[in-house]
């Protein structure tokens, strides 16, 4: 049956078995993405989950540890626009990447000389200045890449799920046995071979921006991006307890490490699964479609996971982080390639990621601490909450021409 012939029920299914070949033939440009991807996320595999470890083998209170996080985020508020103005300036990525990943490994060997708070803080400080944009600048090349090879932004980036899975599983196994040491030299590794990554990528560049204002403020001045980025701060921001207190929280409950693992690696396989069937998702529901469907998945998952701990129901909420998390953020990615201009691409990604990743995902996790302490596994109720006014925000992005299925 050839594609004029399906009918609007038959086209997105076709979409699904062939988004679901992910070994088919790779197109060249898909293949360095995938694997700058996987480098990637091979850092956020470890530093996500066992960060935290080596802090406190520095000695560093619980307190002081969360001061260091915080930090983290609040850092990439920072760098992320400013490296975006740069490269939206000049029209490339790669170069800007490149430069940026160097630079994250000089800054992160710096943390070998560190063994008290303020010297950690102060090179936390320049760390998260100069990662963060690595990812926000490959995001735009890489939707760049897609809209031009034809491609699907979302078998790309699932191989950075795969990949955070796989470094997650790995470090858990390898600190069950040596000093937390080992997760400084498996972070640098990983940067290392993700700047290693940036030297293959495709050098495409996108229409300098020519403007006399900053780019952010353009963006900034548009009502949709502003309900985009709110909406989407909310429902990200709303997986602030899950990832602050979720092990914790498990642990309470009496489930061991290895179950809790499995919890988490379902999370993220099943996002996998949706990343793999992007083209689909997209057609069947549109990039506010998802988004939409992320914020009511959120909502259903929080106030189940805060209201029940049997393991098969866990296990049924757990599945749904391919929607509260995965549709999210496919919809924004497919919603900023439609809608912004090519020329304030890398803006308006940093942007996406400085603000739904760092203000609104910081300031739920400090909420999220006062949350936790004071009512234990009912902090995660009022992150239903924002996960449902995410929805509301994002809902009159539908009557936009390229919000919905077109």
């Amino acid at each position: 049956m050839s594609r004029a012939q399906a009918t609007p029920y038959t086209g997105w299914i076709l979409d699904i078995a062939a988004s679901a070949t992910v070994f088919r033939r790779p197109h060249p440009d898909a293949l360095r993405l995938a694997a700058f991807y996987a480098a990637f996320f091979i850092v956020i595999g470890v530093i996500q989950p066992f960060w935290p470890l080596w802090l406190a083998s520095r000695q560093l209170n619980a307190a002081e540890i969360g001061i260091v996080l915080a930090i983290g985020i609040g850092a990439k508020v920072i760098g992320l626009p400013i490296a975006a103005h740069l490269a939206d300036r000049s029209g490339r990525r790669r170069r800007p990447m490149q430069r940026l990943a160097l630079l994250s490994v000089l800054s992160f060997a710096l943390f070998a000389l560190t063994d008290a708070f303020w010297p950690i803080i102060l090179v936390s400080l320049l760390f998260f200045s100069l990662w963060p944009p690595v990812m926000s600048l490959g995001e735009s090349l890489t939707l760049m890449a897609a809209r031009d090879g034809g491609f699907e932004y979302g078998r790309v980036r699932l191989w950075g799920s795969l990949s955070y899975i796989a470094a997650a599983l790995a470090a858990g196994t390898v600190l069950a046995r040596v000093p937390a040491d080992a997760v400084y030299w498996m972070i640098v590794a990983g940067v290392a071979v993700t700047a290693l990554s940036c030297l293959a990528i495709p050098d495409l560049k996108a229409p300098p921006s020519r403007g006399h204002r900053l780019p952010i403020l353009a963006l900034l001045r548009r009502r949709d991006v502003v309900l985009l980025l709110a909406g989407c701060g909310l429902v990200q921001g709303s997986h602030a307890v899950y990832y602050a207190f979720g092990t914790l929280h498990w642990q309470a409950a009496g489930y061991s490490e290895t179950v809790i693992g499995g919890l988490w690696a379902l999370g993220v396989t099943c996002e996998v699964v949706l990343f793999a069937c992007g083209t689909a998702a997209i057609r069947l529901a549109g990039p506010v479609g998802l988004m939409v469907i992320a914020g009511l998945a959120s909502a259903v998952r929080w106030l189940g996971t805060g209201a029940t701990e049997w393991l098969p129901a866990l296990l049924l909420f757990q599945a749904l982080h391919a929607f509260s998390f995965g549709a999210a953020h496919l919809g924004a990615m497919h919603w900023i390639s439609r809608n912004v201009d090519p020329a304030l691409s890398a803006t308006a990604q940093s942007l996406y990621s400085a603000v739904v990743f760092g203000l609104f995902l910081g300031g739920l996790l400090y909420a999220a601490g006062l949350l936790y302490a004071t009512f234990g596994g009912g902090a995660f109720l009022p992150m239903a909450a924002a996960g449902l006014a995410g929805t509301l925000i994002t809902l009159p992005l539908l009557r936009r021409p390229h919000g919905g299925n077109g």
